[in-house]
Formats: structure tokens, C-alpha cells, sequence
């Protein structure tokens, strides 16, 4: 049986507001003035004897409801986001991420201590700096300055997510006419993964970003061990994306009860006689029943499409089957390299020209997305609205993602060959920061005085294929005048 406290609640209610006028007249807090996670300086912890008394806040003075005797924890703040004072009970994951920063206690140390992924923790923490009750520093994965440029936002020059794409196998099911690179490199093996994963989540923490791994190949589902590699990823509080080809319902059901992934993406080359001259017999049928049972599933499912002279035509009749059978249909132009220098790509008035009918078929057809750059010379020239570009930050090579080849070499972006080093004799972050992958991030000095510079930059790939330098040269396709 529970005894009556002897503080009445009304006692408990005037502590807590006694903390939201506390809060209140706290300094806003930012966490731009920070180096590492905080906790917010306007937050006041109210003990009370009383459970539920938050809901009694603002009730009317006729109000004749009694809260339960209970011992509770109140938390009071004054959000960084809006400046609104919050007032909650506190929830355990908000005392676990209070005490992980006021201990200064290594996640990891903590989630070996009681024998849970770190991912909880992490997910605590993050969710704590969410609601403004912890503040962290700003992203560090920063463009300069001299990338702002009228029409374009603030969040451009700064990204939150980082990306590993993580081509573990070169071994694939498939033998692709367009395949930009068959050369032969061993698998990454597991342990030597696992050291890999490490690195990444690493980096993030220290750069202040969410991680995520995609995993690429090859057909990554071929390594042996994926799923091992997956369920650490997973652990580490990494999310997961694969780029992979068409598997049994039963294996795509075992990833997704370790995680779901952010998305699952397949690829189509047009339509069916196409597609299947493309990547084999048999393909685009087998992807189409993957892309219902992904949706059956409720995973989150992606196509791309490698644009050449040849499917230019093939591109929008294709978006019309995947209509209702995917989120998102995309392209990229292909990348004149391995196999694919075989192939052509259309000429640059016919390209010009189908993007703009691409935009006019997004209108009736929400499956069809925007990847490429230059669809914002296309917008521009519409008066409609910029995009934010092929990675989100125009291109986002050794910005917002790098590849990571099966032996350890790092590209800047995997659709050309450009090496920033391996991962094998330097650490990821040594990498991210050194001169190449710098001269990557800053893109083509031929953009810099480009008023679409913060959202394009065309495509280095494309650049590089032509046998142009993507450090000086123009995207060839580039219309803007």
C-alpha cells in the first residue's frame, strides 16, 4: 500500500514552475559555442513525490484531479531549437544520456558494462540532443563559406549524415555490359571488417554526423560474411543501406529483423528486352517480383538506371511500370569507364532536352526522383525551385560520402577512378582531411564563379570519362549559360 507523502503536490507543482521560470530566464544556449556534448545549461531536474504532474501544469483553477503519490524526476529546458521551454518526466534513455555526459563516460565502455549494442547508447544520446536536453557541436563535415551563394540555404554547406559506400566483393551474379570495374580484388575479410566499422563510427562520433554503411560491391550478398558484417554495422548505431541485387524473401526478412535499411536499391537499364540484354536473362522480371516483395515487406526500395544514347527513350516508359512498385526511381549518366567505354552516352542537346521532359513526367508521376546536377540548370531555367543536388550538397565526392573498395582503397567516388589513399596505411579521418580529398570537395575550379556551385558542380565521373580533369574541367554536358 502507498502512504500519502507528506509534501503536498501543490508544493511539488510550485518547485516545478519555480524551474520553468528558472529556464527561462536562462541564456539561450548554442551549441555552435561548444567542442564536444553538453548538457543544455537552462536544465533544471525537479524531484517530486507526486507521478504526473506535468499534466497539471495548466489546468484550470476549478481542477479537482489528484496526481498519484509516486517519486518522479521532472526535467525543465529551454530548447536551443525553438527557444520554448519544455517540461517532461524524465524517461530512463534521458537519464542514461545525462549520465554518459556528465561522467564523460566512452559510450563503448558503457554498452560493454551492460552488455547491450553501443547503438543504444548512442541512440540515447542522440535522441537527448534531438530534444535540446544535451547539445552537441555543429556537424564538422563543412563546406567553406564560399560556397553560399544567393538561393541557396544554410543546411548546404553543412551535412549531417556521413556515408561509407562499402564495396566489400567484387563477386557478382551478374556480368553487366556497362560495368565500370571487373578488375580483380580480393574480399575484405571479417575481422579486418569489423576494424573498419570501428573506424567509421569513430569518425562520426568525432565529427559530429550520424554514419551510415552502404553496402555495395560486386553483389554484396555474396560475401560471406554479410550478414555479420551488416549485424555490426547495426550495432555501432550505423544505418544501413544495400546496393545489391534481387534475393529470397527469407534472407531479406533475416536483414531486416537485425535492421531495416534506409533503402534497398536495385537497378533497371529500361525496359524488359533492354534491361535483359544489359544484365541477363530473366533480370527484369526477377526485379520486379523483388520490388513487391521488398514492398510487401515494407522495405524501403530504390532503382537506378545507368543512363546511355541507347535507354534515353527507355527512361520514362520504365517509370511508368515502377509507378507503384518502388519510392524512388533515379539515374545516373554512365561513367566512360571498364566496360561502359564500350557504351555512348547521348548528345548534350538531347540530354538538355530529355531533362526537361523528365521534370514535366515528375508532375503526374511521384516515383520519378531528381539525382543528377544538372537538373538544376534545368529548374533554373524554369523559374522553379533548386534541388540540393546528386548527393545532396550538388556532388558530394570525399564530402558527404566516400567509397571504400574491397582492399582497402578509398575513392572519392566510386564511378572513376579517383584515389585518395587506403584505409590499410591511414585512418579514415586522416584520409577525409588530407589535400586530394580536399581538392575533391572543392570540385571543378571552371564552377567557381557559378551561381549553382552550392548544388552542382555537374558530375566529375562524367568529366573524367570524356578525359577531362574534374578538378579544372567543365561537366561536358553542362547547358547553363
Amino acid at each position: 500500500m502507498t502512504s500519502t507523502p507528506k509534501t503536498s503536490f501543490k508544493e511539488d507543482l510550485a518547485g516545478i514552475k519555480e524551474a520553468q521560470a528558472l529556464a527561462g530566464s536562462a541564456s539561450a544556449p548554442f551549441a555552435a559555442e561548444i567542442d564536444r556534448l553538453a548538457v543544455n545549461p537552462s536544465l533544471r531536474i525537479v524531484p517530486t513525490v507526486w507521478r504526473g504532474l506535468t499534466g497539471l501544469l495548466d489546468a484550470d483553477p476549478g481542477d479537482c484531479r489528484t496526481p498519484e503519490p509516486g517519486e518522479e524526476l521532472i526535467l525543465v529546458w529551454k530548447s536551443p531549437h525553438d527557444g520554448r521551454i519544455h517540461t517532461e518526466a524524465a524517461l530512463p534513455d534521458d537519464l542514461l544520456a545525462l549520465k554518459i555526459v556528465v561522467e564523460e563516460t566512452d559510450p563503448l565502455d558503457a554498452a560493454r558494462e551492460a552488455d547491450v549494442p553501443v547503438a543504444i547508447i548512442d541512440n540515447a544520446v542522440r535522441l537527448a540532443v534531438s530534444r535540446g536536453i544535451l547539445l552537441s557541436p555543429p556537424s564538422r563535415i563543412r563546406r567553406p563559406e564560399s560556397f553560399q551563394s544567393a538561393g541557396t540555404g544554410e543546411q548546404l554547406l553543412s551535412a549531417g549524415v556521413f556515408t561509407l559506400q562499402w564495396h566489400i566483393t567484387q563477386e557478382c551474379d551478374l556480368n553487366c555490359l556497362h560495368c565500370y570495374d571487373r578488375s580483380n580484388r580480393r574480399s575484405v575479410g571479417l575481422a579486418e571488417g569489423l576494424r573498419i566499422l570501428d573506424q567509421m563510427r569513430d569518425f562520426c562520433q568525432s565529427h559530429f554526423v550520424r554514419g551510415q554503411v552502404s553496402f555495395s560491391g560486386g553483389n554484396p550478398l555474396l560475401h560471406p560474411d554479410f550478414t555479420a558484417l551488416y549485424r555490426a554495422a547495426a550495432h555501432l548505431g550505423l544505418a544501413t543501406a544495400i546496393l545489391g541485387n534481387p534475393t529470397s524473401p527469407q534472407r531479406l526478412a533475416e536483414l531486416t529483423a537485425i535492421q531495416m535499411p534506409a533503402y534497398f536499391q536495385v537497378s533497371l537499364e529500361g525496359l524488359e528486352a533492354h534491361n535483359d540484354r544489359m544484365r541477363g536473362t530473366g533480370h527484369f522480371r526477377r526485379t520486379l517480383d523483388f520490388l513487391d516483395i521488398m514492398r510487401e515487406q515494407g522495405v524501403p526500395s530504390e532503382v537506378m538506371l545507368t543512363l546511355t544514347r541507347e535507354n534515353l527513350d527507355q527512361v520514362l516508359p520504365l517509370g511508368e511500370v515502377l509507378r507503384h512498385r518502388t519510392g524512388s526511381f533515379t539515374f545516373n549518366r554512365l561513367a566512360l569507364f571498364g566496360a561502359g567505354a564500350e557504351l555512348a552516352l547521348p548528345g548534350k542537346e538531347d540530354y538538355a532536352a530529355f531533362l526537361a521532359d523528365y521534370l514535366a513526367a515528375m508532375r503526374e508521376n511521384h516515383v520519378l526522383s531528381l539525382k543528377d546536377s544538372l537538373f538544376n540548370i534545368a529548374l533554373e531555367k524554369e523559374n522553379l525551385e533548386l534541388f540540393d543536388g546528386c548527393a545532396g550538397y550538388g556532388c558530394g565526392a570525399a564530402f558527404n560520402f566516400v567509397a571504400l573498395l574491397p582492399d582497402g582503397e578509398v575513392h572519392a567516388c566510386r564511378k572513376f577512378p579517383s584515389p585518395i589513399g587506403t584505409i590499410n596505411d591511414e585512418t579514415l579521418t586522416s584520409l577525409y582531411h588530407s589535400r586530394i580529398a580536399t581538392s575533391y570537395r572543392e570540385g571543378s575550379s571552371a564552377c567557381k564563379g557559378c551561381a549553382l556551385r552550392a548544388v552542382c558542380r555537374g558530375c566529375p565521373a562524367v568529366t573524367a570519362g570524356f578525359g577531362g580533369d574534374p578538378l579544372t574541367d567543365r561537366d561536358p554536358f553542362c547547358f547553363r549559360r
